[in-house]
């Protein structure tokens, strides 16, 4: 199916492009986001997971939803409406599938991916100067997480971040998070995700108030 055959069935899809390496939470955040988007109404896709997920290999994943039916997971080059990056190498590596009048939003974090730490490639120079160029949102996830009490929430941080740019109401999102985070750990990431969305708020990116 060609990209115009997919927008057509699902003219309203939006594609968020999520992606890490392994030990972020990449993929439990890509399951919360399908499952919010479900339970908001639309139509999900998840692709497969790409790349290595154990600690230090890239992980990519795809959530597509839409209100008609959405034919495919897949997102092209230039089509995503959102890359949600949990490191900011990643963000550079996953740039060109962010669409024209799309947004990237970005983790303020560093880890080396495995080629760089084993000295096959060199990391870019100008990393934060390319990054600056594209007008990308940089959060202080992992601060923010450890403050909200939960350091391993950053990626639900980021979560709190998107949802000021999606139409879901947030008790949507919070009853998600809550039934799928270990119960000891539900009030801290409730917490990291309200100080993502309060930060994206303050940032000017986001959507009107949805409680």
């Amino acid at each position: 199916m060609t990209q115009e055959e997919m927008q057509q069935a699902a003219p309203d899809a939006i594609t968020v492009l999520l992606c890490g390496v392994g030990g972020q939470g990449t993929i439990l955040a890509a399951d919360l986001l399908a499952k919010a988007a479900l339970e908001a109404g639309y139509v999900v896709k998840v692709s497969e997971i790409h790349g290595m997920s154990q600690r230090g290999g890239a992980v990519t994943t795809v959530v597509r939803f839409g209100r008609g039916r959405v034919a495919s997971m897949v997102a092209d080059a230039g089509t995503a409406d959102c890359v949600v990056s949990f490191e900011r190498m990643e963000a550079l590596r996953n740039l060109a599938y962010v669409k024209e009048g799309g947004y990237l939003l970005v983790a303020d974090e560093r880890i080396k991916p495995l080629p760089v730490a084993a000295g096959l490639v060199k990391a870019p120079t100008d990393l934060d100067k390319r990054l600056e160029a594209t007008e990308a949102t940089i959060i202080p996830a992992g601060q923010i997480a450890r403050a909200a009490g939960s350091p391993k929430s950053a990626n639900v941080v980021l979560l709190g971040a998107l949802a000021t740019r999606l139409d879901f109401p947030l008790d949507v999102w919070k009853d998600v998070i809550a039934k799928r985070v270990p119960p000891k750990t539900v009030e801290a990431n409730l917490a990291a995700f309200d100080e993502g969305y309060n930060f994206a708020r303050e940032a000017a990116l986001g959507a009107p108030d949805q409680a």
